[in-house]
């Protein structure tokens, strides 16, 4: 029997065990439900040292939010965000002198940004919290993608041309940055 807290989840769809770590270390582990709770127990112990490390990680970001208080959260601080992004995408466009149709800022769960085949841009709200080179980073990709609605050599070719450093950008915002993750610095 392993010492780890976990929540088990029965699915008559699920094809095997998965394990799930979340913002602020919590397990969720999904099985079938023939699977005796041996077999569970030995597949976190198979898997310990990567959950303690992956625990350890998560605890450093906040609990996520209600959607009540995230709701709130964007109200307040999506003209800022607008303002801040409207700046950086005519900043960068002055470079490109890509066509776009609109800006839209959002509360997105799973992405920075997004950029649609009628040339309008999405952004999260919580650019606004990056470091202001990881949301330039941003702004560049969802300007490139005018251009290139793909990741294909020629779309990083342009993102290169004002962020050469962009494959460390990237890796930045994926590894210190989840979307879920970042909030507001009350200070």
């Amino acid at each position: 029997m392993s010492n780890i807290d976990y929540t088990l989840k029965l699915y008559k769809r699920a094809r095997g065990i998965r394990l799930a770590i979340h913002p602020g270390g919590e397990i969720t582990v999904t099985a079938p439900p023939y699977v005796r709770r041996g077999m569970v127990e030995g597949f976190i112990a198979e898997k310990l040292p990567w959950i303690i490390e992956k625990q350890a990680y998560l605890k450093q970001f906040p609990k996520k939010k209600s959607s009540a208080e995230s709701r709130k959260e964007y109200k307040l601080y999506k003209e800022q965000a607008r303002k801040y992004i409207e700046e950086r995408v005519k900043y960068f466009n002055k470079f490109y002198q890509f066509t776009y149709n609109k800006i839209y800022i959002r509360n997105q769960k799973s992405r920075w940004g997004s950029c649609s085949k009628k040339g309008n841009i999405n952004f999260s709200y919580k650019l606004l919290f990056l470091p202001s080179e990881l949301a330039d980073y941003v702004v560049v990709h969802e300007l490139c993608h005018l251009q290139q609605l793909n990741h294909s050599k020629k779309f990083w070719n342009l993102v290169a041309e004002t962020t050469p450093d962009y494959k460390q950008m990237r890796k930045e915002l994926r590894k210190s940055y989840p979307l879920a993750t970042v909030q507001p610095q009350i200070v």
